[in-house]
């Protein structure tokens, strides 16, 4: 017969072996997961307490973009958005516009609880501006979207833009409160032109009138990444038209998004500049997946692409047959097949800088790497 304090001796024994195993595998499962994330989110999501230091974010980026130190420092404006509404003209405080009409320099953009925000004409963003919806779930949706006009050093992260309307001329307030006359806009979720240092990351885009990401007219050093776009037709172009031939020095890293289900074409198209698209997850197409115009430089290099049903497995398309097509190491399913095509001499290397590099994972890991693209769902506690 075994004592009384034998047996409380053995059942403390077995609660600390207990916590010890559960301890252990909630390790074992929290070092699987960090191995499955990408570099960008190794950088941040892994820090329990991303919520107290969000500038951190800034550090992460890669590709053209570089890195966003920019955005950061004891300059830094910290505004929380508090009431969803939206005056064109009259911003009041508390708004996401007033943050971009009345807040002169360096600003840090979070929300105060879930919301919805319907804009009554696009939203100018300004330079050295970050808008960061992690921790809640922000719609921009069912009206105008953003506009980046000549600005720099933007950071969009965490919103969920979509159902973006076509907008007719007309007066809406912009940078440092001063009335701009804008032109009819086509009905973009973000539409950048003569732009530059532009990282959207962690966004969900879809079912918007024109285009989900427009990169045109000058605008360059962009980074696109690990976002979600479903349910489009056109999805993102690089370059403004044929002839606009400014956008020569066009330069768009576009990686760990994951394109899909039902998106038809422009993933993305290119006229005249240069496209890293690496490490994206393709799940099928209409028309094409990567097309081009204007002798464009696009590298394909380690995506994943699951060619949809039926007989269009062809992934690339080039209007003029004069684009610079370049594969390597990408990973092609169900029949897909990706159609190369180089001129002698053409650039087919990044050339990134030492703060724009980053390693490219293996083409058979994309699944696991984009699984969480998209406008993420950041518990209150613990990482995100």
């Amino acid at each position: 017969m075994v004592s009384r304090s034998a047996q409380g001796t053995l059942w403390c024994s077995i609660w600390a072996i207990s916590i010890a195993v559960l301890l252990n595998s909630g390790f074992i499962q929290a070092r699987r997961t960090i191995g499955n994330m990408n570099i960008i989110d190794k950088c941040w999501r892994t820090n329990p307490n991303w919520r107290s230091n969000r500038h951190q974010l800034a550090t992460c980026s890669v590709g053209y973009v570089g890195k966003m130190r920019n955005n950061t420092g004891p300059d830094v404006t910290n505004y929380k958005v508090t009431d969803p509404s939206d005056d064109a003209l009259d911003p009041k405080p508390g708004t996401l516009r007033y943050a971009m009409t009345s807040i002169k320099g360096k600003v840090w953009i979070t929300f105060q609880r879930d919301m919805s925000i319907k804009l009554e004409k696009p939203l100018l963003v300004n330079s050295f501006t970050t808008i960061d919806g992690r921790g809640v779930i922000v719609d921009i949706a069912y009206g105008a979207c953003l506009l980046l006009q000549e600005a720099n050093n933007v950071i969009i992260h965490g919103l969920r833009i979509h159902d973006c309307v076509a907008q007719g001329a007309g007066p809406v307030m912009g940078p440092n409160g001063k009335i701009v006359q804008l032109g009819p806009v086509d009905g973009d979720a973000i539409r950048m032109v003569g732009s530059s240092k532009i990282w959207v990351d962690h966004n969900t885009l879809f079912d918007s009138h024109d285009g989900l990401i427009d990169v045109t007219r000058g605008s360059t050093d962009i980074t696109i990444s690990n976002n979600w776009f479903r349910f489009q037709d056109k999805v993102m172009l690089l370059g403004h038209d044929d002839g606009f031939q400014a956008d020569k020095g066009m330069k768009v890293t576009v990686a760990f998004n994951h394109f899909g289900p039902h998106c038809q074409q422009r993933m993305p198209r290119v006229r005249f500049g240069y496209a890293h698209v690496v490490n994206n997850l393709y799940l099928g197409w209409g028309q094409y997946a990567i097309g081009g115009s204007m002798n464009p430089n696009i590298k394909s290099q380690a995506n994943l692409f699951i060619a949809p049903e039926g007989n269009n497995k062809e992934i690339t398309w080039d209007s003029s047959e004069d684009g610079n097509f370049m594969s390597i190491h990408d990973v092609f399913e169900n029949g897909a097949s990706f159609k190369e095509s180089l001129d002698e001499g053409a650039v087919v290397s990044p050339d990134y800088r030492p703060d724009q590099n980053f390693e490219v994972a293996d083409g058979r890991v994309v699944r696991s790497l984009t699984k969480s693209a998209g406008a993420l769902k950041c518990p209150r506690i613990s990482r995100c």
